[in-house]
């Protein structure tokens, strides 16, 4: 049986990346890739961080990724790209999670 893979992503206070998840799961179906993927803000990171296989951070937050690498040891942890980001492409973002993961 194939295993869930839990992707988490950050932004300031979870919202903005909500559409993103959306498209980042409807790639997924597509690929018939079982995946949990949620949005946290960032003051959540550390009560989500057990629960996620990797972290995607927003460009909102990117600033912080020491401090959530050091409340999530173990997990990978990486900016989203500015242009993915902002075309909310979700097949490319989702990608970018999977190679995190595989690379573990």
């Amino acid at each position: 049986m194939e295993e869930m893979i839990n992707i988490m992503l950050c932004c300031a206070s979870g919202m903005s990346t909500s559409l993103l998840v959306e498209k980042m799961k409807k790639a997924a179906s597509q690929d018939g890739i079982k995946v949990d993927i949620w949005a946290v803000g960032a003051n959540e990171i550390r009560e989500n961080a057990d629960k996620a296989d990797v972290i995607l951070l927003g460009p909102q937050v990117r600033y912080a990724q020491k401090k959530i690498e050091s409340e999530a040891p173990g997990v990978p942890v990486a900016n989203i790209g500015m242009r993915e980001y902002g075309m909310m492409n979700g097949a490319a973002v989702l990608k970018q999670a999977l190679d995190l993961i595989e690379k573990k």
